[in-house]
């Protein structure tokens, strides 16, 4: 019985650390200004080709799934926008929404993108792109900077 729980055991840890760093994105504009107006935060948007963008990938796994970034992430109210190429990722409304925030917060398209707003919904700053270096400090500052 003993080897049996030696090697599931693991498994639920891996299931729990994941679960414990999840942080709160929200994919609402409206629902991000009015908790941003509630909290006395900025939002943190940040622009993401889920299925297509390697860059945003990669930003993905060095900065947002770090401790780093989820101490950070407390000060602001975080809204994520994806921009897959496959539309069925995404439902029609979500789609549509998403599309709306492309065009009027990123008139550029440049992936990944963060956008800092204040709580009347006005872009205070940007950040785009990543250098697939695994080099996240320029995200940090950025970030420390517009808290």
């Amino acid at each position: 019985m003993k080897p049996l729980l030696f090697f599931i055991l693991p498994f639920f840890m891996l299931g729990q650390s994941e679960s414990s760093t999840a942080l709160p994105w929200l994919t609402s504009y409206d629902e991000a200004i009015t908790l941003s107006k509630k909290e006395n935060k900025n939002v943190l948007v940040y622009f993401t080709g889920s299925d297509w963008c390697p860059p945003c990938k990669m930003l993905k796994r060095d900065l947002f799934d770090t401790p780093e970034f989820a101490e950070l992430a407390q000060d602001y109210v975080l809204l994520y926008v994806d921009i897959p190429r496959n539309r069925d990722l995404l439902d029609a409304e979500q789609w549509r929404h998403n599309q709306k925030l492309l065009i009027g917060l990123n008139k550029k398209k440049v992936f990944p993108l963060l956008t800092v707003l204040n709580a009347k919904g006005k872009v205070l700053d940007n950040y785009s792109g990543y250098g697939m270096t695994g080099e996240i400090g320029y995200h940090l500052k950025f970030l420390e900077k517009n808290k």
